[in-house]
């Protein structure tokens, strides 16, 4: 199959021959064809499976079909939930529209808003935003969306945790009723077959993987650790194993802070990204994390989705979430486009339930070990960290192959065939 037979423009098919792509992923497959009817779609599509193009492309060659309207009004509306998503969507819109007659633009919080109002003034047809930014610019009276033709809710079960519901009801509002609509999700959850049946018509339901499932290609691994001692395995794994590109995930924003300090004093480049941080701050550490000038980025659950990272090899759970679902969209950062991948949770007593929980959800064991020198407090209290919050959806949060030989070498306690 190519992107031509799924009846893709001549024009959008060399765009993206030019990015390097020939043949659609299963998500394109199933998503466009009905996209390019005018069918509105609801799409389940994990982090790496192109679900971005599953919507861009296809949006792009309907909106093509017709001239620009007079003073370009927003004619297609991509909602996200985070800044670096919000990005990431903009640069697939500008590489795909390379030979159509297209302007977009993405706006967010975090900077200085008179750039982005110039740009809007000047006339765009896809507009690229995120809820919060995109209010505020509607209250100002600095745009309109009375024209939107195809509105793109991407990410929709992360906004839905993020506490973006009120201002997603509250944007439909200000959108005409008679549009095309599709929703793009992880998940298909109660709360998000809720929002479809809301705001979509007759939707197209598509899938590219099972719900839930973790990419096959991720080798997954767990070390049982005594929660003090969590940092000093950390640096071992990565000294030892030579690890050169490590995404690590921390549960709060001051861990995150105090986990990048450490790793740096320990002469191991780290930088942390999470809501508190400065858009210029989060695009720094992102882009020396890229460049390799940074080996570590410790992040919160903003960066489980979103952020552009191609063939990431090394993904650590310093704490495992208390939502199972945020395990797998953890993990999905790396093994994507067919690489493989590893992914490390380092698990103290506290989250023996969350791991319990976690395996159940994916389905399988989980590899587990204890490494000597690190083993697991036998008197630690095996209670989560906070029982009242378990299994609940936090609201307004901030939001190359590797070798075999990239895995250090582990010494296994003798405890470790009896502990779990």
């Amino acid at each position: 199959m190519s992107f031509k037979s799924l009846g893709l423009s001549e024009s959008l098919v060399k765009a993206v021959s030019e990015q390097g792509y020939d043949t659609p992923t299963p998500i394109q497959s199933k998503a466009i064809p009905p996209v390019l009817k005018g069918k509105d779609v609801l799409a389940s599509a994990q982090t790496g499976t192109g679900k971005t193009a599953g919507f861009t492309l296809p949006l792009l060659d309907i909106l093509s079909q017709t001239p620009p309207l007079r003073n370009r009004p927003v004619r297609a509306l991509i909602l996200t939930p985070t800044r670096e998503l919000a990005a990431q969507v903009h640069q697939n819109v500008k590489d795909y529209s390379k030979y159509v007659d297209l302007r977009s633009t993405v706006i967010f919080g975090g900077v200085n808003q008179k750039s982005q109002v110039s740009t809007l003034r000047n006339g765009v047809d896809i507009l690229i935003a995120t809820p919060g930014r995109l209010l505020d610019l509607n209250n100002q009276g600095l745009l309109s969306l009375s024209k939107v033709e195809i509105l793109v809710l991407d990410e929709a079960d992360r906004m839905l945790d993020m506490g973006f519901l009120r201002d997603i009801k509250k944007i439909m509002g200000l959108i005409p009723k008679q549009r095309q609509t599709l929703l793009f999700s992880a998940t298909f959850s109660r709360e998000i077959r809720k929002l479809a049946n809301e705001f979509l018509t007759n939707p197209v339901s598509v899938e590219s993987t099972p719900e839930n499932t973790t990419v096959e290609a991720i080798e997954q691994q767990v070390y049982r650790v005594a929660k003090e001692k969590k940092t000093d395995l950390l640096i071992k794994l990565i000294t030892e194993g030579n690890w050169d590109q490590v995404l690590v995930f921390a549960r709060t924003k001051h861990g995150a802070n105090k986990l990048a300090k450490k790793l740096e004093a320990a002469k191991i480049g780290a930088a942390a990204i999470h809501g508190n941080k400065s858009q210029g701050a989060r695009t720094k550490a992102l882009a020396g994390f890229k460049s390799g000038s940074v080996k570590v980025l410790v992040a919160t659950d903003i960066a489980s989705r979103g952020l552009d990272i191609p063939l990431l090899p090394h993904v650590v759970n310093f704490e495992l979430p208390n939502i199972s679902e945020d395990y797998v969209h953890r993990i999905g950062r790396t093994g994507r486009a067919g690489a493989s991948g590893l992914a490390v949770s380092l698990v103290s007593a506290d989250e023996t339930v969350f791991l319990r929980d976690i395996e159940k959800l994916i389905g399988s064991k989980i590899p587990m070990d204890i490494l000597e020198g690190f083993e697991p407090d036998p008197n630690a209290s095996t209670k989560p960290f906070n029982p009242q919050q378990r299994g609940k959806k936090p609201r307004n949060t901030s939001n190359s192959r590797p070798s075999s030989g990239n895995k250090p070498r582990t010494t296994r306690s003798n405890s470790s065939k009896s502990r779990r």
